[in-house]
């Protein structure tokens, strides 16, 4: 095995998630800024760690009154918690190329175990030179477990905003470079 450290190039990959809105509809966001890396072998992650750190308040819905609204006490807290993150405590082979990688995510103070889907793409050499290697990470939580409880009820039945959250992070990672000698 062959440690090493990746760190994700912000430029190529993306938090996102979705979440459905008054039952109907489903409304997307991502996180703006973030940072993490893989530290392990890259063609075998079974002993590699995955750690992230996203900004709450870079969310952007793609309106502005809403990213105000998540960013406050009703929901992120941003001013009092301003980070959510993610720790692998294991990852375990599920296919080729597929994984479960398990963890700790922090939000809004809380923390609890969850599962996220891990596909690996594959690595690859840059034209400036340098390894790159890529990987999907998908899973859902309920957004209560994390003590995002605002809502309101809707007269036809049902909610505004949905219990369930699905995440998705696009990653691409950039092998760091051999420490050098002093």
């Amino acid at each position: 095995m062959t440690t090493q450290t990746w760190n994700i190039d912000t430029t190529h990959s993306g938090v996102n998630f979705a979440v459905r809105h008054m039952v109907i509809a489903k409304v997307r966001g991502r996180f703006t800024r973030f940072s993490g890396t893989l530290t392990g072998d890259a063609a075998d992650l079974t002993n590699a760690k995955l750690v992230a750190e996203v900004d709450a308040d870079s969310i952007d819905t793609n309106m502005a009154d809403r990213d105000t609204h998540l960013r406050s006490p009703d929901f992120f807290d941003a001013a009092t918690f301003p980070k959510l993150t993610f720790s692998s405590t294991r990852i375990e082979r599920a296919g080729e190329g597929q994984y479960k990688a398990h963890g700790d995510l922090s939000i809004r103070g809380v923390t609890k175990p969850v599962v996220f889907d891990l596909s690996v793409h594959g690595q690859a050499k840059d034209p400036w030179g340098n390894d790159r290697t890529a990987f999907t990470l998908e899973t859902a939580i309920e957004r209560s477990d994390f003590g995002l409880r605002w809502n309101k009820a809707l007269e036809t039945g049902g909610v505004l905003v949905d219990e369930k959250v699905e995440i998705e992070i696009e990653a691409e990672a950039v092998k760091a470079a051999a420490a050098q000698a002093a």
